[in-house]
């Protein structure tokens, strides 16, 4: 079960407080960062609920909650204010974007590095920069499992063959927080850590509670997101592919190897016969984007805002054919900007261009969604549904700017997936069905 019997039920709940992590789930607020698993290890597990996203279960004979789990969740609750406040911050960006100081262009001076990101491979060089020569013991991040390649787990990489075998986007659930309370048990000369914009906010949120995560994590990288699409939404792409039966998946990629590189499928055929499936990044997206979790569709935070160093694509420029990768690297915390200076004079990060305009110009639609955002909480607020507390994110200054016509899509949209969304529902918990459920079921039908 995912939680407590007694706290589950059909009936709409929505007018209730959110007081637990039952509630942040069942309501559709999780963002799947797996930091309740961290916080408190005796409660949870993450597993793959693969219409829904990775999802915290209750472990079995496990303890009450005490509050440390939600008090660091990010699906209930941001706060940007504080680190908005710091000096030196380009302040004609802060409004729209948290705390920027720097906006870079570069990639990985490494040539396999490079070829094998996303973008770049920017994060993975800072990463290895890291480990080589800044004194740190290792990375945490996200990876495919080698066995079931659908699914991603937490890992730490502590030398370049590591991250070089582990690079690459995921669209797919992912939760690099849920093994922090191992790893850094692991780690004598502290980490990296490299997740979506939820969990580094995730992780910020859980440092303010444990002074020695504060101390050994010694630097936090983004990467710019647009929503995280369930397992299903994987699934579902392979069927058109070709592949129904996923145990015979032994590969899958999303991009990169390129930039920005292909989603790229491999299953064994009836014959045994290794069978190779592409699609381009824009295709792959264009299907996997429709099965973003609910809580993506209501997120403020696109850009990595919490983190010491956030990095993207640098969508302000068309990409040519078989141009080699280029990241968009922006800097927000001092750390961070020490970093990155660091890695780039040891020769680890190749910077070519630095203008604090290439990050509106490489994401032009996040100020009209950061806008249409209060339109959306305001409906929610309207049909009783769950809202998160958002705060210093200037969302309705944003909303002013829009057309009518933004406005009334930001109403409309919101308004009818209420109901095809379930939003004042509290979801029981024998909808998060897992993959091992699925593959328990298709051998029952077997």
């Amino acid at each position: 079960m995912l939680m407590p019997s007694s706290t589950v039920s059909a009936a709409p709940k929505a007018s209730l407080p959110v007081v637990s992590i039952a509630d942040v789930v069942q309501r559709q607020l999780c963002t799947g960062c797996g930091v309740c698993a961290a916080v408190e290890p005796g409660t949870f597990e993450m597993r793959d609920a693969v219409d829904w996203g990775k999802r915290p279960f209750r472990r079995p004979e496990s303890v009450d909650e005490t509050g440390a789990a939600l008090a660091a969740c990010p699906g209930a609750e941001l706060d940007i204010r504080a680190a908005c406040q710091s000096a030196g911050l380009e302040s004609s960006l802060t409004a729209g974007w948290g705390p920027v100081r720097e906006v870079w262009e570069g990639y990985a001076s490494d040539d396999a590095i490079r070829h094998a990101g996303s973008s770049g491979g920017a994060a993975t060089a800072l990463a290895l920069f890291g480990l080589e020569k800044a004194g740190i013991a290792g990375v945490l991040h996200t990876t495919c499992d080698a066995k079931q390649p659908l699914i991603n787990r937490s890992v730490t990489s502590q030398n370049r063959a590591e991250l070089l075998s582990r690079t690459g986007s995921r669209y797919a659930p992912a939760s690099p927080c849920d093994a922090l309370h191992e790893q850094l048990s692991n780690l004598t000369d502290g980490a990296i850590f490299i997740g979506k914009p939820c969990d580094v906010a995730a992780v910020a949120k859980a440092c303010q509670q444990n002074a020695k995560w504060l101390n050994q994590i010694r630097l936090t990288i983004a990467f710019f997101c647009a929503g995280t699409p369930s397992t299903r939404g994987t699934l579902d792409l392979l069927a058109k592919l070709g592949l129904t039966d996923f145990s015979r998946l032994r590969s899958l990629r999303y991009r990169g190897r390129g930039w920005p590189g292909m989603f790229t499928a491999e299953w064994e055929d009836d014959n045994g016969t290794l069978v190779s499936k592409q699609l381009t990044y824009a295709e792959s997206w264009e299907f996997l984007q429709k099965y973003r979790q609910w809580r993506c569709y209501i997120c403020p935070d696109h850009t990595g805002e919490f983190a010491d160093i956030s990095v993207g694509d640098p969508w302000y420029r068309e990409v040519q054919p078989g141009e080699p990768g280029s990241s968009l690297i922006v800097v927000r915390t001092e750390r961070g900007r020490e970093f990155l200076r660091a890695a780039a004079e040891a020769g680890y990060v190749t910077l070519t261009g630095n203008d604090a305009n290439l990050l509106p110009r490489s994401q032009p639609n996040l100020l009209a969604t950061r806008g249409g955002m209060w339109g959306r909480l305001l409906v929610l607020r309207w049909v009783g549904a769950a809202v998160p507390i958002f705060r210093g994110f200037e969302l309705k200054r944003f909303w002013w700017r829009l057309s009518l016509k933004q406005k009334l899509q930001s109403f409309t949209g919101t308004w009818k997936r209420v109901s095809r969304k379930r939003l004042r529902e509290c979801i029981p918990a024998h909808e998060f069905k897992t993959v091992e459920e699925l593959h328990s079921d298709r051998e029952e039908k077997v």
